[in-house]
């Protein structure tokens, strides 16, 4: 079977988290989103850990479930250089053991959703191995607590400690992290580490598990390769969505090229504030082959459906009108990501033309984009060439994309798939 994951968010006990993400909520938006298989984050705070369990029914081990969506149990920690982890448990029994060790190193563990520890990331890794606990970097690439804004090599950051996955992070794709050949022989995770439980936030990055069931069991043997199991596809945010896909001064989001930012000495000249580098130029900094693995799944480039819709009719993306919109699709056609990704474009345009024609649009690669940096998400723009053509026509439409907004042509999941088979 198939089943869409997104195995790292947060729980209203972590910093900056709105107090809407509950279980009850994570799984009622997981259902809308598509979601079969949700990761509970913050697994390691016991107050999250009794909510779990409060709500969700065991199911196999390591796996519970409430109104048909399945979560593991996972969490995020913060290392002694500020660098984030995501780990991947096997059972209850096991988060209440590392628990247990890790309290001794942190002060914090019992009351915030992501720890901080007082070790290192290669010990951190060896904890986990030696409990069974799968382990990798947390959104690798981004500027603020990644590991390659502290390291220059996994090697460097985890010594001989055996790490099971990479996390891709809002602002980088396969194709950019395939860029560094110690990557080629990690599995990539694409997930949304969301602060809310809405859905322009939780799956808005998502991996395709081919999977017997969704249980942890499965996806531990999909992550490491083994039995047939598999992911054939990571879907996330186009990376130039990403607050910190180009180099930009993290105050007024003036972007800069990475020559300008060190003669600048990192200090924006327009206003003051600091200039953060960008993931695009970081991975360019430590890119080391232009081969890829022949097994990588393909990755499909997403934007969550109430920012299509609100770019479609010029509101906010959390309104009323927005929301109205959103919800007549999901009641015609069962999920967001059917809507991005399966359902054909005139059945889209059945519910609102417009709104269909932008997936399209996105589909193909046509949208205008505007790359984020600086901690400012990037933009998305129809062109009027598509907004004037009707749905019939939209193949051939005439349109020059902007150079620095081309991309291949994207394919539709059913050719997806048959890639990964």
């Amino acid at each position: 079977m198939l089943v869409d994951a997104d195995l790292h968010i947060h729980s209203r006990y972590s910093k900056a988290v709105s107090k809407a993400m509950t279980i009850p909520n994570l799984a009622q938006n997981a259902r809308f989103k598509g979601l079969g298989l949700v990761g509970t984050g913050d697994i390691l705070n016991p107050h999250w850990e009794a909510e779990l369990l409060k709500y969700a029914k065991k199911v196999d081990e390591g796996t519970y479930e409430l109104k048909g969506v399945r979560f593991l149990l996972t969490t995020e920690v913060e290392d002694n250089r500020r660098v984030h982890h995501v780990l991947i448990f096997p059972s209850i029994d096991t988060v209440r053991e590392m628990r247990g060790i890790l309290r001794k190193y942190s002060n914090d563990i019992d009351t915030e959703g992501r720890p901080h520890l007082s070790l290192s990331a290669g010990k951190i890794a060896d904890i986990a191995n030696e409990l069974g606990v799968l382990i990798g970097p947390a959104h690798a690439f981004t500027p603020w607590t990644s590991l390659y804004k502290e390291y220059n090599s996994l090697k460097e950051a985890y010594g001989d400690a055996k790490i099971h996955f990479l996390e891709l992070g809002l602002s980088a794709d396969s194709e950019m992290a395939d860029m560094i050949k110690a990557h080629h022989r990690l599995t990539y995770l694409s997930n949304s580490d969301a602060h809310s439980p809405m859905p322009h936030r939780l799956g808005r990055e998502f991996n395709r598990f081919e999977v017997k069931e969704p249980t942890f069991e499965e996806i531990r043997k999909a992550i490491l390769g083994r039995g047939g199991r598999r992911i054939v596809l990571n879907a996330g945010l186009d990376p130039r969505l990403g607050k910190y896909h180009l180099t930009a001064c993290s105050r007024c989001y003036a972007q800069y090229s990475l020559g300008e930012a060190k003669a600048f000495k990192w200090k924006c000249p327009k206003c003051g504030g600091r200039i953060k580098k960008g993931v695009r130029d970081r991975i360019l900094e430590l890119a080391d082959t232009n081969e890829r693995p022949k097994d990588r799944p393909p990755y499909l480039r997403l934007a969550p459906l109430a920012e299509i819709i609100s770019m479609v009719i010029g509101k906010g993306v959390e309104t009323k009108a927005v929301r109205l919109i959103w919800e007549r699709f999901l009641r015609e056609f069962g999920s967001e990501i059917r809507v991005l990704v399966d359902v054909p474009v005139g059945e889209l345009a059945r519910v609102h033309e417009e709104v269909a024609k932008a997936v399209w649009a996105y589909r193909n690669g046509k949208l205008i984009v505007i790359p984020g940096g600086g901690g400012k998400y990037g933009e998305i723009k129809l062109p009027e060439e598509i907004r004037k053509a009707k749905v019939e026509e939209l193949e051939s439409v005439e349109m020059e994309v902007p150079e620095e907004t081309e991309k291949p042509r994207q394919r539709s999941i059913t050719d997806f798939l048959k890639v990964a088979k």
